[in-house]
């Protein structure tokens, strides 16, 4: 189950984790974006719009989550390029404590904030009620969501990308049928989104839970004690992973601010951003695989001792994201309005829509290469600058680009997507510095 990532080709190694991670998240991503694609065809404007918000609020959670557990990737990871199969076993038991607790608090909480959630996200009026339902009921299953996207992330810290891919594919295909039956079927709307979102999460653990019992942890056997909570094993994964988590939650912050000022703008921009942001989701998954792979592939090699070998995989990362920027944002250029159509049946809003993707598209270009930087950072350990390139874009670019965008330009969502590029562009020249300074440090020392 587990792969020595510090071995053989750099390039191949690359291949091999990110393709599975890569489909992983295609099929994660294709959870919202059929969920969207379904409400449309069966619902209006309002449920379309309830869902979009929705999915935001719970994509934002979800990311956090994600973002915590990169401290255990990481420190698994390490762990394992230094042939330490007790520390590996410590970290995995450490992490299952963790965060069982904080995801059982987590839907207690946002629970009680559904609906002063909907009333911070300027949600009009018309999706009000939709978007407290979709909420309530994906906020009861955040232990599920929890529980998937920590294996996961235990399995890639063992180099293990594969397993996670067959897990989200059958759940994937659950949450489809669900959707059908419970939107198009029953016409429960944005509850039936849920529902169908929170049962198959839950069809994902199981699977999950089942394998790790068939086939265990690629050799590691857990004992009782690696499930006692150890101040270093703990210092070790929140260090690496509260940074991230945080950076992860500004930044959807950040969209969810973007989100309000187009919801301000009246019911067909809101819908317009909402289905733009489910694209732009799908299309970022190379760089978000992109990130995965660098910290995966970098905290083996660095575990192992070989940084030249975690900065060559940097290289080649970088490389790759960069081209794929340039050919997704030439294609989408033609396509924006088309894309946008797939997802309602509403000519103004796929116009609108198609010009906020035409300037937000320009991201990607630069995305998947500070996602790489990101990914090297925390392997290294220091993720606290992965969270100083973001803040700073976030800050100084991103919100206040498309709080003027939209008060200069009322009648086009154009300029909204382009601040959002404009940002990215600022954190690729911080890492760069950042990097230069990290690798003088490294050769000093």
């Amino acid at each position: 189950m587990n792969r020595d990532l510090t071995q053989g080709s750099v390039l191949q190694n690359i291949f091999y984790f990110s393709l599975p991670y890569l489909l992983s998240y295609f099929l994660q991503t294709l959870y919202g974006m059929a969920d969207l694609f379904i409400v449309g065809r069966f619902e209006g404007v309002a449920s379309t719009t309830a869902v979009s918000i929705g999915s935001q609020v719970m994509h934002m959670v979800t990311v956090m989550l994600v973002g915590l557990a990169m401290g255990t990737t990481v420190t698994i990871g390490q762990a394992v390029g230094g042939r330490d199969r007790d520390k590996a076993a410590e970290c995995i038991g450490n992490t299952a404590v963790l965060f069982l607790g904080l995801s059982v608090i987590l839907a207690a909480l946002l629970n009680v904030w559904a609906r002063p959630i909907a009333g911070l996200m300027s949600t009009p009026a018309e999706a009000v009620e939709g978007t407290v339902a979709y909420l309530t009921v994906c906020f009861f299953g955040i232990p599920f969501i929890t529980a998937y996207n920590i294996i996961s992330a235990i399995f890639r810290g063992l180099g293990d990308s594969k397993s996670p891919m067959y897990f989200i594919a059958a759940a994937c295909l659950v949450n489809i049928g669900l959707d059908y039956l419970f939107i198009g079927g029953l016409h429960l709307g944005p509850v039936g989104a849920a529902l169908g979102t929170t049962l198959s999460q839950a069809v994902s653990v199981v699977l999950a839970l089942a394998m790790i019992a068939r086939k265990k942890l690629g050799g590691i056997a857990l004992r009782a004690q690696d499930f006692r909570l150890q101040r270093e094993t703990m210092g070790r994964i929140l260090k690496i992973g509260v940074p991230v988590a945080l950076q992860d939650g500004l930044i959807q912050i950040s969209f969810l601010v973007i989100t309000v000022i187009a919801n301000q703008r009246g019911l067909t921009d809101a819908a317009a951003v909402g289905i733009v942001e489910k694209i732009i989701s799908f299309v970022f998954l190379v760089p978000s695989s992109l990130l995965s792979t660098v910290s995966a592939l970098g905290a083996q090699c660095i575990g192992a001792g070989q940084r030249e070998r975690a900065v060559q995989t940097l290289r080649y990362a970088v490389g790759i994201a960069l081209a794929f920027g340039v050919v997704i944002t030439a294609v989408v250029q033609g396509t924006a309005q088309g894309a946008v159509a797939l997802f309602t049946t509403d000519a103004v809003v796929a116009a609108a829509g198609a010009a906020y993707l035409r300037g937000y598209i320009l991201d990607c270009v630069c995305a998947g290469v500070h996602f790489s930087f990101s990914g090297y950072f925390c392997a290294c350990g220091r993720s606290e600058l992965s969270f100083l390139h973001n803040i700073s874009s976030i800050l100084l670019v991103r919100l206040p680009g498309a709080y003027f965008a939209s008060r200069l330009f009322p009648h086009t969502l154009l300029p909204m997507g382009l601040a959002t590029a404009a940002g990215s562009l600022l954190s690729v020249l911080i890492c760069l510095v950042l990097f230069a300074g990290l690798r003088r440090r490294e050769r000093a020392a």
